[in-house]
């Protein structure tokens, strides 16, 4: 049988508080095997025909591909943002033991 796919979700918030509970919250339902919270992020982007600059929280979430609609769908429910940042990236290697981690806590 194939391993699971793993994957790397980047999602930007507004603040520590959101971004804590947000990373919490995937743990806990195992739609995540970890989430990173990386303050002192400062995006630069255009919306609605302005260039804004506003300082954000990054999550970095380590899970399965199987498990992208399931978390996509979670983090629209509770996200502040009209259109939040959700992007997966596809793992092409890393620690074995660490990988099979993320597999056994999202499964």
């Amino acid at each position: 049988m194939e391993e699971a796919r793993l994957i790397v979700v980047l999602v930007s918030l507004p603040d520590a508080d959101k971004a804590c509970s947000l990373a919490r919250d995937l743990v806990e339902k195992r739609l995540a095997a970890c989430a990173n919270v990386l303050e002192g992020v400062r995006s630069f982007y255009r919306w609605k025909g302005e260039i804004c600059q506003d300082p954000e929280v990054l999550l970095l979430i380590k899970t399965r591909q199987e498990s992208l609609e399931s978390l996509v769908q979670r983090v629209r429910s509770v996200h502040p943002y009209e259109l939040p940042e959700i992007l997966a990236l596809d793992v092409s290697g890393g620690l074995a033991e660490y990988m099979n981690w993320v597999r056994e806590e999202t499964s």
